[in-house]
Order: structure tokens, then C-alpha cells, then sequence
């Protein structure tokens, strides 16, 4: 399932001012952004099960991020801001990157891909969650596809 049309709506507002004069969006979606190793998953919910005397789990999770790829650039927008697209956090020219092909997980219920951009040795990690896991295929096939 895509974006909504309110989410679109605002997502679209929140990039138009940042387009360039005939820059067309393409597509827009919402993913989870990097990863958490498991050993900061465990220490969070060690000190949170300490601290609230075994009332409270804590868990880390990658942050999600709303990103609208253009026929120049991809925009990375917070999504951290009670489900409406936030400051812009990462502008990346379009020829410069690349993902490897989406693959399934968690059950099956979720699609992740890795973005390379040329110049960085560390790969961007992309979850699409349950609700946007269609948008993992839809979005790796347009951008061209690496090992």
C-alpha cells in the first residue's frame, strides 16, 4: 500500500520548494533507515527493564524517513514528526546511486533493499515496513541494481 493521499499531499508540499525548475517527482514512499545491531537492541532493553523495575520493554528501531525520488535526486525526509514529513535530511543527485535487489523479510512481511552511492563505502540499509512493503520492488526498479 502506497502513501495516502494526506501523506502524499504533504510530502509533495514539503519538497516542492525544494525542486528545481522542471524536476518531475516520480515516486514517493516511506521506509525505515539504517539498522540496529543487536547488541544495542539487548543493552536498551537491559537498562529499560532495570530502570522501570521490569515494568517497561524499550526497544531501538531504524528511523523512518519519507523519500521522494525525483529524475534528478532522491530526498530523504524525517519522518519522526507524528506521521507528517519533517526538515530534509539527506539530497542525493540520482546518478550517483544504486540498490541491490529487494529482498524479502521479517515472515516475509517486509522488503529491504541497500543503497550504494558512488563516492561512500557504507551502504544505506532501506526496510519497507508491512504497511509500504510494495513500495520495495516498485522503488528498486528505478534505480539502476548492484551487487
Amino acid at each position: 500500500m502506497a502513501l495516502n493521499a494526506r501523506r502524499t499531499r504533504q510530502l509533495l508540499e514539503t519538497a516542492a520548494p525544494l525542486l528545481r525548475p522542471e524536476e518531475q517527482v516520480e515516486f514517493s514512499t516511506l521506509a525505515a533507515i539504517g539498522s540496529v545491531s543487536a547488541g544495542k537492541r539487548a543493552l536498551t532493553a537491559a537498562v529499560a527493564g532495570v530502570l522501570s523495575a521490569g515494568t517497561v520493554i524499550a526497544t531501538v528501531t531504524p528511523r523512518p524517513m519519507y523519500i521522494v525520488l525525483t529524475d534528478r535526486r532522491l530526498l530523504f525526509f524525517d519522518g519522526n514528526r507524528g506521521g507528517r514529513p519533517g526538515d530534509l535530511v539527506l539530497d542525493v543527485p540520482r546518478p550517483y546511486v544504486s540498490a541491490t535487489a529487494p529482498k524479502k523479510a521479517f515472515l516475509g512481511l517486509q522488503y529491504v533493499t541497500h543503497l550504494s552511492v558512488a563516492g561512500e563505502e557504507q551502504q544505506l540499509k532501506l526496510t519497507f515496513p508491512v504497511q509500504h512493503r510494495a513500495d520495495g520492488p516498485r522503488f528498486t526498479s528505478n534505480l539502476p541494481l548492484t551487487d
